[in-house]
């Protein structure tokens, strides 16, 4: 497995996870009345300002809001702008077909990736044409594969469904449908160090058996913690940093738009 960087097994490795940026074709495409390019613009300039060296960045889904060329296009010039190699995985509004050609001729959808002491495994939750997720059995075969095949290295694994419940009524029905296959695999490796996912719109940070189980704002909206009914949050937009040391820990935060100011728009297109 080649390594994406120079990064020896005895240095820490800085990746950037960015999360639901619902980009449109339109450069001016609004979710909810949040211009949704601009204000992944923030969250880059924002990235750009805290994180002088970045090893990796993870795309962790819904990179697209209509599913278009245009719209993959334009998240992968702007976020060409963090010189790092990255990482796509596939939401339940993207069309992995189009993602395929937006990132023709790239590494861009290669789902394993050792870095430093560190192995990225990038798993593949959509379901075409539907909103909850599901682990197929060759994404599931992938993740043993990819975990017996490294077990001298810690790992970290991504996807965009959540496989917990994270208090949000609303959002029970769409998670990750199959999360029992899923953890039965992860239980069978010891190396295993962290989940991340996207899809919730809001930070999550908990541990199941030793593992950390991880959640990102989007680039764009919020969704409120805790909320029954499907409501947007307040919480600006933002990023996660994570930084894996060779010891097999791992250092995290979310870092958000500072000065935002946005008035959701129920009435305009839905999420």
């Amino acid at each position: 497995m080649p390594s994406v960087s120079t990064l020896t097994t005895a240095d820490p490795a800085l990746l950037v996870q960015l999360s639901d940026s619902h980009l449109f074709a339109e450069a001016d495409g609004k979710l909810l009345g949040l211009k949704t390019r601009e204000s992944l613009q923030k969250v880059i300039d924002l990235v750009l300002s805290q994180q002088p060296q970045i090893d990796l960045v993870l795309a962790t889904g819904d990179i697209s809001q209509d599913g278009t060329l245009a719209s993959y296009q334009a998240f992968r010039q702007i976020s060409a702008q963090i010189e790092a190699p990255a990482r796509w995985i596939p939401g339940n509004h993207d069309e992995p077909m189009v993602m395929a050609e937006a990132a023709v001729q790239s590494a861009l959808l290669e789902p394993v990736v050792d870095i430093g002491n560190w192995r990225v495994t990038l798993l593949d939750s959509a379901v075409p044409g539907s909103v909850p997720g599901y682990l197929q059995d060759d994404q599931l075969q992938l993740l043993a594969r990819s975990l017996s095949e490294a077990t001298e290295r810690h790992h970290l694994v991504c996807f965009h469904h959540h496989p917990v419940s994270i208090g949000c009524a609303w959002m029970e029905p769409i998670g990750l449908r199959n999360p029992e296959a899923f953890f039965e695999v992860l239980d069978r490796f010891p190396q295993v160090r962290a989940v991340l996912w996207g899809h919730v719109h809001q930070e999550i940070d908990r541990e199941r058996n030793g593992v950390r189980l991880m959640a990102s704002p989007s680039t764009c909206i919020q969704f409120e913690p805790g909320s029954v009914d499907f409501k947007v949050g307040e919480q600006a937009p933002g990023y996660r940093w994570l930084r894996l040391l060779p010891d097999g820990r791992l250092e995290t935060g979310v870092e958000r738009v500072t000065g935002f100011d946005f008035t959701v728009d129920y009435g305009s297109n839905g999420y």
